[in-house]
């Protein structure tokens, strides 16, 4: 054990101490992103930091066979924190966790593993990846109906009680936890709000998403309300993404600024989108994993759906957010087509591999687009080299499957886990009759 994994250690041992933590929730997330764990008492938090906390693999969707079940979780100290919405007296910390085998081997089907070792590959070339998320969800009065809680629109500042308060709450519930928000707002949808979270390296922002995204629906539900990450929830108004803002840092200098370029853009930050946009559609499932997902990849909304960049129109898949002189740390990449339901872990892992990809290899990054992509005609587009996006899920799938580029990213055992899961869920949504085909269908045909 190091100097610095000691020090750790007992800092955590020592605040649960000082902080009457009686219950310590060990969090992970499956391969679907979705936030898994068990809790554990003080007593054993001493021998759950050196030794790992045994539980059944096989019960979390994707990781594991019933003759390989037995797993270990390793609490992470350096995210140790308080849940502040829970009682004072006999207190609740959270703490998220490595998963490995019982041998101790990193479990390759951990996504917190798959996201360090595509980080570790960044850092063998010189570079930490930080990450900015733009977070947006609905809140609504129940989960079996998306019935809208508010009628308000992008930045209104009518008093929406209890969105207003609930978004309040909430910021202030994640700065008592370590997780600075950038901006708060009411989003442009009806009941729709976003919750920006300032930017980090991307292990640490993957798990603050994690925690939000909890944060968010605890506070909700303590108010008999229901927020959803719900990609597209409600017809005909715009769905909630996740932009992401990702740039290279090599120690505290920033890869992606150059003072000598026009608009201040390095070469290996323009050879960063060009991997970007060379592997968009394979990467697709990874951060539009859902079948529903594709409902907010339309055109005629905010959503991205041609693959293509610019610095100032918001209908591209990639912008580059305008310089703020004397700031080198502001230029940054903005993808702009995930949404909030993905699992940030292979998201970032997937957009990485892809960026470095277009360093390593030199791609040449197509002239940025002129104009609204999305008003352009097709032939317009087609002359330009624009492709599209997946229009479904089970696009996204044929794509994703003979991907190189995914299949590195992932590694073995996560890749396949993934692939057969959403190809299930594919075969589901296929076979079934909706109401749209009922009440279109059945008294004409």
């Amino acid at each position: 054990m190091t100097a610095d994994t000691t020090a750790a250690r007992d800092f955590v041992l020592r605040t649960a101490r000082e902080h009457d933590v009686k219950f310590i929730r060990l969090w992970f997330t499956d391969i679907l992103g979705k936030l898994k764990g068990f809790a554990i008492t003080a007593d054993d938090l001493e021998d759950a930091l050196d030794r790992g906390v045994g539980f059944d693999g096989s019960a979390i969707d994707g990781f594991a066979r019933h003759h390989e079940s037995d797993m270990r979780a390793y609490p992470d100290p350096a995210t140790f924190t308080l849940l502040p919405w829970r009682p004072r007296q006999n207190a609740v910390a959270r703490m998220f966790c490595d998963i490995r085998q019982p041998r101790g081997q990193t479990f390759p089907g951990d996504p917190r593993q798959v996201l360090r070792r595509n980080l570790d590959r960044a850092a063998e070339m010189g570079f930490t990846y930080n990450v900015g998320a733009e977070l947006e969800f609905f809140y609504l009065k129940n989960a079996s109906a998306p019935e809208l809680l508010d009628h308000d629109g992008y930045f209104d500042q009518l008093s929406s009680y209890p969105a207003s308060d609930l978004r309040r709450e909430t910021v202030l519930n994640l700065a008592e936890m370590g997780i600075p928000v950038k901006y708060s707002h009411h989003e442009g949808a009806p009941s729709q709000h976003e919750i920006d979270l300032e930017y980090t390296d991307a292990l640490t922002m993957a798990d603050n998403l994690m925690t939000a995204k909890l944060v968010i629906k605890e506070l909700a539900q303590l108010q008999n309300v229901y927020a959803t990450f719900m990609p597209k929830p409600i017809s005909r108004v715009n769905g909630s993404g996740l932009h992401l803002h990702q740039s290279l840092f090599a120690g505290e200098a920033n890869r992606f600024y150059d003072a000598d370029d026009e608009q201040y853009l390095s070469m290996l930050g323009k050879q960063f989108i060009a991997g970007l946009i060379a592997h968009a559609p394979e990467i697709t499932l990874v951060t539009n994993q859902w079948v529903n997902s594709y409902k907010r990849l339309i055109p005629g909304y905010e959503a991205p759906v041609y693959v293509s960049w610019t610095h100032v129109n918001r209908s591209d898949l990639i912008r580059v957010p305008s310089y703020e002189r004397g700031e080198e740390a502001s230029i940054r990449i903005e993808y702009r087509s995930p949404d909030p339901a993905c699992n940030p872990y292979l998201a970032f892992s997937a957009m990485l591999a892809a960026g470095l990809k277009g360093i390593e290899e030199q791609y040449q990054v197509p002239a940025p687009v002129v104009g609204n992509v999305q008003e352009m005609s097709p032939q317009r587009r087609q002359s330009l080299g624009i492709r599209t996006l997946p229009s479904s899920l089970g696009e996204a799938i044929n794509l994703a499957e003979t991907s190189e580029l995914l299949y590195e990213a992932l590694g073995d055992h996560v890749f396949n886990s993934l692939i057969e899961n959403k190809k299930l869920e594919w075969d589901e949504y296929r076979s079934e009759v909706t109401d749209y085909e009922v009440s279109r269908y059945l008294s004409t045909l």
